[in-house]
C-alpha cells in the first residue's frame, strides 16, 4: 500500500510538491506561534513568588531639589510607615514589580558570570512583598558594617551560578571593587509579572545615605480606599515642596504589564489564523481539483470491488504521505531551535511546539481531505466510467 502511494505521489510530483511547500510553511508558522504560546503558558503557570495585593508604589522625584535628598526621602519613609493604614513600606530602586524599568549587572563566582536583574532595597522589601526566605535571612542594618555587601538572590541565580553548591554565605563579585556576600535566597521572583520567566535577580541593600532610589512601597491594610491616597499625596507633598508625588498600585501596574505582553500574541494569533485558514482553504481546493480529475481512477477502483472506505483511505494516505515529508523537513529547521539554544530558551518548550504542530497539521490536511475523498468514493462506478 506504501509503495503504491509513493508511486502516485512521485507520478505527480510537480502538483505535490506546491502541497508540501504548503504544508512545510503552514508547520513553521504553527511551530512560532505554539512555541510563543507554550513559552507564556508556562510562565503563567509557575507561582509569582510575592503578593502584591494591597501594594502601592509612591514614586518621589526630587525635580530640581538638590539638597539633603537622602535626608528628605528618610523622613518621608518614617511619615509612610507612620500612618494606621500602613502595615510596612519599603523603599526600592525605579525597577519595582512589574513596571516598565530595568537594572542589570552581571556578577561572577569561580569564573561563572551570571546575568541579573538588580533590586535596591531596603530592610523591609520581604515584609511589604510577603517575600518568603528559602534559605538564609534578609538582610538588616548591621550587616553594612560588614566587608561584603549584603545581598539575597532568588533560586534561579543560585542554580545558575552555583550550579551544584549552595549559594549561602559564598562571597561573589561584580567587578574588581564590588564584593557581594549572600545572606539569604528566597524561591522566585518574577518581578515582571505572570507571563515573563523568572529571571534570575538579585536584590542589593541600600544604605540611608543613598539620594537616588526614591520609590517606596507601601503595604496597605485591607480596604484602604482613595481617601487615605490623597492624603497621603498631599501631606507628603507639603514635606517635600517642589517635588513630584505619585501613587500607582502593584496590581493596575501588573494588568498593564501583561497586557503588554498578551496584545503581539493575540495580533500574532491572529495573523498565523488568517494565514493557516489561507493555506487550509488552498489544500481543499486542490485536493478537491485533483480528486476530480481522477474520476476514471476511482470508478474503475469501485467496478473492481474497493470500498467508499477503501477509497477515502487511499486519498488520505496520499495527503498523509505528503504531509509526512513536508514535516521531515519542516523538523530539519525547527529542531535545529533547541539544538543551538536560540533565545535562550528551555529545550522542553521547543518539543512541546514540535509535538503540537504536527499534531496540527495532521489534523488540518486530515480535515481538508476527508469531504472532497468521501465524495469522490461516493462516485458510482458506471457515472464515472461513463464521463471518462
Amino acid at each position: 500500500m506504501l509503495q503504491h502511494l509513493f508511486k502516485l505521489i512521485w507520478n505527480k510530483k510537480g502538483t505535490h510538491s506546491l502541497l508540501m511547500i504548503e504544508v512545510w510553511a503552514a508547520f513553521m508558522v504553527l511551530f512560532g506561534v505554539l512555541t510563543l504560546i507554550v513559552f507564556n503558558l508556562r510562565n503563567y503557570l509557575q507561582p509569582i513568588g510575592f503578593q502584591y495585593e494591597n501594594v502601592w508604589n509612591l514614586e518621589l522625584s526630587s525635580n530640581q531639589d538638590t539638597t539633603e535628598i537622602a535626608a528628605k526621602l528618610q523622613r518621608a519613609l518614617q511619615r509612610v510607615k507612620a500612618y494606621p493604614e500602613v502595615t510596612a513600606a519599603s523603599r526600592m530602586s525605579s525597577n519595582t514589580p512589574f513596571s516598565a524599568n530595568q537594572i542589570g549587572n552581571s556578577v561572577e563566582y569561580n569564573k561563572v558570570n551570571v546575568g541579573a536583574d538588580f533590586y535596591y532595597t531596603d530592610t523591609e522589601l520581604a515584609n511589604v512583598l510577603d517575600l518568603p526566605l528559602k534559605k538564609g535571612r534578609w538582610y538588616a542594618e548591621g550587616d553594612l558594617v560588614g566587608k561584603f555587601v549584603p545581598v539575597v538572590i532568588n533560586q534561579v541565580m543560585e542554580d545558575k551560578l552555583f550550579q551544584n553548591e549552595s549559594g549561602l554565605n559564598k562571597v561573589v563579585k561584580r567587578d574588581d571593587k564590588t564584593m557581594y556576600k549572600i545572606v539569604g535566597i528566597v524561591d522566585k521572583f518574577k518581578g515582571k509579572g505572570k507571563y515573563m520567566s523568572d529571571n534570575p535577580a538579585l536584590f542589593q541593600m541600600l544604605e540611608k545615605s543613598d539620594r537616588w532610589n526614591s520609590n517606596i512601597l507601601i503595604k496597605t491594610k485591607p480596604g484602604t480606599d482613595a481617601a487615605f491616597e490623597a492624603r497621603l499625596v498631599k501631606e507628603v507633598a507639603v514635606m517635600l515642596p517642589g517635588w513630584g508625588v505619585e501613587v500607582g498600585y502593584l496590581k493596575d501596574s501588573r494588568k498593564n504589564r501583561e497586557n503588554l505582553t498578551l496584545v503581539p500574541v493575540l495580533i500574532f494569533l491572529i495573523v498565523s489564523g488568517f494565514l493557516l485558514t489561507n493555506v487550509a482553504l488552498g489544500l481543499f481546493g486542490v485536493l478537491n481539483l485533483n480528486i476530480a480529475k481522477r474520476k476514471g481512477e476511482i470508478g474503475l477502483r469501485r467496478a473492481m470491488g474497493a470500498t467508499e472506505a477503501k477509497v477515502t483511505t487511499q486519498f488520505l494516505g496520499e495527503i498523509w504521505v505528503l504531509a509526512t515529508f513536508s514535516l521531515v523537513i519542516g523538523l530539519i529547521f525547527a529542531i535545529q531551535f533547541p539544538l543551538m539554544n536560540v533565545f535562550d530558551l528551555d529545550k522542553e518548550i521547543y518539543l512541546i511546539a514540535i509535538f503540537a504542530a504536527v499534531v496540527v497539521i495532521y489534523i488540518i490536511v486530515t480535515l481538508c481531505a476527508w469531504f472532497p475523498s468521501k465524495q469522490a468514493a461516493r462516485i458510482h462506478p458506471a457515472v464515472a466510467l461513463h464521463e471518462e
